[in-house]
């Protein structure tokens, strides 16, 4: 039978139609182009995760890793301190402070000196669920209060990572490598919301360009530089800085009045400040160069802290680093 070639033709082009659809479809199934390569994922459409302790985009909510800094100044200049998420500062004995550094958006390689827990730490550590807790010690029997309460423990010992420096003297020269402590630290909480609002500033506030606060033998200053956008912090009047990244300073400063009475635990022979975070009272809240009269309300420990307007409307914090000084209020009976 003679085929015309007009069939021929229009057989040949149906025959690689079938071929493309079939190589097409089998592409199309296994997720390959046509040289092998894996095709691109489509987008989730997702937007990236936002931290809650500070505002900014994160790859990922991190675990929470805390740390009890020295602040004499002996301790100082800090390592690490700069790469904080918050940076609390809070009264011990002697009329002096510590630090309680917060990470969960980066973790610089060393943190120090790491120094002793307070029975208020506890308190404070409460509203970020189960963090891990980087300490020295404590006071014989805090120490395993310390230890049971509701933190991933990483008292220096029992925990690797944590080392001595030969360039200071002890107690100032405890050193942590946040890389070991972390791989530790498994069943540490990852960063959840504890009450911290951002967002732009609102109307009024009163143009500050600096601010002082403190305790009885160490003071705080901070002042607005409009050209780094944020507080540079002085402490017993000199600048702070960290180790190894220079400044230190926030987009934001909370001056936080509490309610400072005495520890059941005493510390060489003396019963320290506790510092009451659960409660409510009056707060400073200092962004963009301004001054914001606020107020804070934390009716329970496993809750956190929001921070208000006189109008009852959220305070919004600028985004980046929180700077939070426990400053001593109304009704405090230790100094």
């Amino acid at each position: 039978m003679r085929v015309s070639r007009r069939a021929l033709i229009a057989g040949a082009s149906s025959v690689l139609a079938l071929v493309i659809l079939g190589v097409g479809g089998y592409f199309l199934l296994s997720g390959h182009g046509p040289a092998g390569r894996p095709r691109p994922a489509a987008s989730s459409g997702r937007a990236a995760p936002t931290s809650p302790f500070t505002g900014e985009p994160v790859a990922s909510l991190g675990r929470v890793l805390i740390f009890k800094i020295d602040n004499v100044p002996q301790a100082r200049p800090p390592t690490g301190l700069a790469e904080a998420d918050i940076v609390y500062l809070i009264p011990v004995e002697g009329g002096l402070s510590r630090i309680m550094a917060v990470f969960s958006s980066r973790y610089p390689p060393v943190v120090g000196p790491v120094r002793s827990a307070r029975a208020d730490d506890l308190e404070l550590l409460r509203q970020f669920g189960r963090p891990a807790f980087a300490f020295s010690g404590a006071q014989p029997k805090l120490l395993p209060v310390v230890e049971h309460a509701r933190i991933v423990n990483l008292y220096a010992g029992v925990t690797r990572g944590y080392f001595r420096s030969a360039a200071r003297i002890a107690p100032y020269n405890l050193y942590a490598r946040t890389r070991e402590l972390l791989a530790q630290a498994g069943g540490a909480s990852r960063a959840r919301g504890i009450g911290f609002r951002f967002g732009p500033a609102p109307p009024g506030g009163t143009p500050t360009a600096s601010f002082s606060a403190g305790y009885p033998a160490a003071s705080f200053t901070f002042r607005w530089s409009a050209a780094s956008g944020r507080w540079l912090v002085w402490m017993d009047g000199a600048p702070a800085r960290d180790a190894a990244d220079g400044r230190l300073g926030g987009p934001t400063v909370v001056v936080q009045y509490v309610k400072v009475v005495t520890s059941r635990f005493k510390e060489r022979g003396v019963r320290p400040p506790y510092a009451q975070t659960v409660g409510a009272g009056r707060a400073l809240v200092l962004r963009d160069g301004r001054a914001y009269q606020a107020r804070w309300s934390r009716p329970a420990a496993d809750g956190g802290t929001a921070f208000t307007l006189p109008d009852g409307h959220p305070m919004p914090f600028a985004r980046g680093q929180v700077w939070v000084l426990l400053a001593i209020g109304p009704g405090s009976t230790s100094n």
